[in-house]
């Protein structure tokens, strides 16, 4: 693993209750060669600054320093063609559910074409949330015990992190070639595919296709649909072309 790889993984913490977690998963990154630390709408602002966690951090101040904090988690996965949601729980809705192992080659792959990885870690007390997932391309969960599954929110991400490395360390001088590159480079962020999903909404209900009084899971299961297909950035803009059609007959 070089540097420009690490370069383009993100690592986001969503909502974050415990300053120690913020602190512990800052070391871990560190310790990992990592350093893209995000966090988004923590419970505590300033959480960088915060005492509990510099301490938690050790000699990972820096990436705490460098780490950035917004209320919206959508600029966080902006420009990534891949998002992962680390979450243990099934959905009925959502996107693509994917095992650790297999989200590690994906990874490694989309990295090597030079595109952008997020991998997003929930609340501790409840994990990522069906709006959280909504700005995913995949939902991850780890192998563990399926009696006990439950990690604390620092260990799960050192774990990530030491795996993820040892993944992306063999897979450097793997060739690549140029088609699949460009193919990659091809994909939209989820932030457009949200973006596209609300005109898609917009447009149903004014052809009277979407009733808003009473919406029951279509708009759940379109958004399924298109996580399924893993669009493109021309298909975004056909998708909208549409939806603006629907929009001019209200």
């Amino acid at each position: 693993m070089n540097i420009y790889t690490a370069e383009l993984l993100r690592w986001v913490l969503v909502e974050t209750s415990h300053p120690g977690n913020v602190g512990s998963a800052a070391r871990a990154l560190k310790t990992m060669g990592f350093s893209d630390l995000r966090l988004i709408n923590p419970k505590i602002k300033g959480m960088a600054a915060n005492a509990e966690a510099i301490a938690l951090a050790s000699g990972a101040v820096d990436i705490l320093e460098g780490s950035s904090e917004t209320d919206a988690l959508a600029s966080a996965v902006e420009g990534c063609s891949l998002v992962l949601g680390l979450t243990s729980r099934d959905r009925e809705f959502g996107p693509p559910a994917l095992d650790w192992e297999n989200a590690r080659s994906l990874i490694a792959d989309t990295t090597s074409g030079g595109r952008k990885v997020a991998l997003l870690f929930g609340p501790e007390r409840t994990g990522l949330d069906n709006d959280h997932l909504a700005l995913c391309t995949h939902r991850v969960w780890l192998d563990a015990n399926p009696a006990y599954p439950s990690l604390n929110l620092a260990q799960a991400l050192m774990v990530c992190a030491y795996t993820l490395r040892e993944t992306l360390h063999r897979n450097t001088d793997k060739p690549h070639s140029l088609a699949n590159r460009e193919e990659r480079a091809d994909f939209a962020d989820p932030a457009a595919v949200a973006a596209m999903l609300e005109h898609w909404r917009e447009g149903l209900e004014a052809i009277g296709y979407l009733d808003p009084a009473n919406p029951k899971k279509l708009m759940p299961r379109i958004q399924a649909l298109f996580a399924r297909s893993r669009l493109h950035k021309e298909e975004i803009d056909l998708l909208r072309g549409i939806a603006k059609q629907m929009l001019l007959r209200k």
